[in-house]
């Protein structure tokens, strides 16, 4: 009794479509990667020492580094409790919420930035740390919010009622229970804030002027900087970026449902 032939159609398809998958894959990563690679091959340890000892770096990167991580903490403050209502109660209106949130990104960032920077010149504000870091908080709570309250419903709520069985009131049960299950999440939510912050420009760069953040620096001496001087504020700016997606891609991919072996 002969066999009838094995139909490989199928199998070649299924092939084709991996193989252009994985072509539009190195095809993306090429076109993002390469202005990375350019800009390091023209930085240079002494462009880099220019860039450093300019006038203004330094205090701009401390300024950085200081609204990124009151950003951080700040968003996590709010952005982390409205998150876990989300994932365990279901209220009226909840998705309409959710669509809400998203409305503050929709937003250009001059829409939001030039009726602040009025607000705080009233106030006494402006040309602040604590104003550019408001701004950012805004920009990043919505991402802050959804993410988390993804990573809160990945955790079953079983945990919860089995501590709460042996005792704990309903914030024990999260502090002690959900929180440390959820916490690669919530930091790889906290650096995603953190780059969100480190990247943003035009905000700062209309709230502030003596107190400006690096990529506000960067952006205002372009104009008479010389050539090294941008490349290796590129580079500068770049770095954290690259370091993210070193540290964190693992929780980054097992947010998203695949896990990296």
């Amino acid at each position: 009794m002969t066999r009838p032939p094995i139909d490989l159609r199928p199998l070649r398809a299924r092939r084709c479509r991996a193989a252009a998958v994985q072509a539009a894959c190195v095809a993306v990563s090429v076109f993002m990667g390469l202005p990375i690679v350019l800009i390091g091959l023209a930085v240079s340890p002494d462009t880099l020492g220019s860039f450093v000892g300019a006038v203004g770096t330094v205090p701009a990167l401390g300024n950085s580094v200081l609204v990124g991580l009151y950003t951080v903490a700040l968003s996590l403050v709010v952005g982390a409790p409205a998150g876990y209502a989300l994932a365990r109660h279901a209220f009226r209106g909840r998705d309409a919420y959710q669509v809400f949130l998203l409305l503050a990104r929709a937003l250009p960032i001059v829409v939001l930035s030039v009726p602040l920077a009025t607000m705080f010149l009233r106030l006494g504000g402006y040309d602040t740390v604590f104003a550019v870091t408001l701004l950012h908080t805004t920009l990043a709570l919505p991402t802050t919010v959804l993410i988390t309250a993804s990573i809160f419903v990945a955790v079953p709520p079983d945990y919860e009622e089995a501590a709460r069985v042996f005792g704990c009131t309903r914030f024990e049960a999260a502090r002690r229970v959900v929180v440390p299950l959820a916490l690669p999440g919530l930091a790889a939510s906290s650096i995603f804030t953190f780059v969100l912050s480190w990247n943003e420009v035009l905000g700062a760069a209309v709230l502030t002027i003596g107190h400006r953040t690096l990529p506000a620096q960067v952006l205002g001496s372009l104009a008479e900087a010389p050539q090294a001087y941008r490349f290796a504020g590129g580079f500068a700016l770049i770095l954290p970026a690259l370091l993210f997606i070193l540290v964190m891609r693992r929780y980054l991919v097992n947010m998203w449902g695949t896990t990296l072996r």
